[in-house]
């Protein structure tokens, strides 16, 4: 009993020890609380809306026939154009390209019209921007809409021409494509990619903010209280303190990205909340136990900054996010497979995305408790061999602080 009451003394001294470190350094509050809070806000602002809508066009008509004209009344209808006037030959047009007054040009040869009426292909060709990818595919989108709709409705009158009344049979349109995209009804750019977005940006915030606690140690010994020359609790107890510390920190920042952002943005939420905060404990397990590790190389807290500044883009890139991890190389996809928003990330997408259930993404789930038990094992052995004697050079024989020296 009283060795039991002496473990839980020291785990509430390290506890309260970590906690005052943590509240006294404004760097792990930016990382704990200002990066969670605050960066899924301001990056959803920016992709909102999530698609680019009324490209401003401009039309080069060279045929100038009913049919031309009804290409551009149908191409301006749709949501994705805007054709904000007409361009007597290429040179006028790309003029108002290049002064940003349009961002796309459609140009429709002599005789088009004539090439419809004599049943042959007639092609409109359309030039956009390529600054922003989001409006070459909002228009490809848009044109290729409207060159079905107007093609099943020309086959369908040369049809009824050859067999009058067969348009009440076909429309022209022998298969009819409804295109619903699943955990993305809008096909939006802010749908698709911060879902992701919000694991790596927790992800990052856990490891910055455990990495620089170590630095701050060294720094401030007088915050962690902590004497060389006397009984110090355990490496796993003070392990176990700190983590338990930056858990209690962390239950508001982690509800707030899995459940309120989506909320507030109207992005998809198919998942039961608990089950995701479930599927989600041993990645902040594995994250916390990647920060200790970090501990070892950060002497100084502003040597986290390179750390973040080296892995941001790195993670986003290897997490399979923007490009399939099945096409990268082995090498890279070797180390994808230690990172653990890699599989943080997929099980959260098909869980809020796709409503997924925990047994669902259970390999994902094993993964990431391997990879919690891994870097908390090479936590411990950082912190043991590397953390603790660097501390304990801080102090003399008597355990008051050394100054050092310039």
């Amino acid at each position: 009993m009283k060795k039991n009451i002496s473990l839980f003394r020291q785990l509430f001294d390290v506890y309260c020890r970590e906690f005052r470190l943590v509240v006294h350094d404004q760097g792990i509050i930016l990382f704990f609380l200002f990066l969670p809070l605050a960066y899924p806000v301001i990056y959803s602002l920016i992709y909102n809306p999530e698609v680019v809508r009324d490209v401003r066009m401009v039309v080069v008509d060279h045929d100038r026939t009913s049919r031309s004209r009804e290409l551009v009344r149908n191409i301006d209808a749709t949501q994705n154009a805007w054709v904000i006037g007409y361009a007597a030959e290429m040179g006028e047009a790309r003029r108002a390209m290049d002064s940003h007054k349009c961002y796309a040009i459609m140009e429709i040869p002599e005789g088009f019209g004539q090439k419809i009426g004599r049943g042959e292909q007639a092609n409109a060709v359309i030039y956009v921007e390529s600054s922003l990818l989001l409006r070459y595919r909002g228009l490809l989108m848009g044109s290729n809409a409207v060159a079905q709709a107007m093609g099943a409705e020309i086959r369908s009158e040369k049809i009824d021409l050859v067999a009058p009344l067969a348009s009440t049979i076909t429309d022209g349109n022998l298969m009819d494509i409804d295109n619903v995209a699943m955990g993305n009804i809008e096909s939006g750019f802010d749908s698709f990619i911060m879902p992701g977005v919000l694991i790596l940006i927790l992800h990052q915030c856990i490891v910055l903010a455990v990495g620089m606690a170590g630095g701050a140690k060294r720094e401030r010994p007088e915050l962690i209280g902590y004497n060389g020359v006397n009984a110090m609790p355990s490496v796993a107890m003070t392990m176990l303190g700190q983590m338990l510390c930056y858990i209690t920190i962390l239950i508001v920042p982690v509800f707030f990205l899995i459940h309120y952002v989506p909320l507030i943005f109207a992005f998809p939420m198919a998942g039961s909340v608990w089950q995701i905060f479930t599927f989600l404990v041993p990645m902040v397990l594995a994250c916390m136990g990647l920060g200790f590790c970090v501990q070892g190389i950060v002497w100084e807290r502003e040597s986290v900054f390179v750390i973040w500044v080296v892995t941001s883009v790195m993670f986003l890139f290897l997490s399979g996010l923007t490009w399939p991890r099945y096409a990268m190389p082995p090498v890279w996809m070797a180390i994808s497979d230690c990172i653990p928003a890699t599989w943080g990330l997929e099980g959260f997408i098909r869980m809020n995305t796709n409503g997924a259930s925990l047994s669902q993404v259970s390999g994902d789930y094993l993964h990431l408790w391997i990879l919690a038990g891994v870097y908390l094992t090479l936590g411990y052995c950082v912190q043991r061999w590397v953390v603790r004697p660097s501390l304990n050079k801080g102090y003399d024989s008597y355990g008051f602080v050394r100054v050092r020296e310039i």
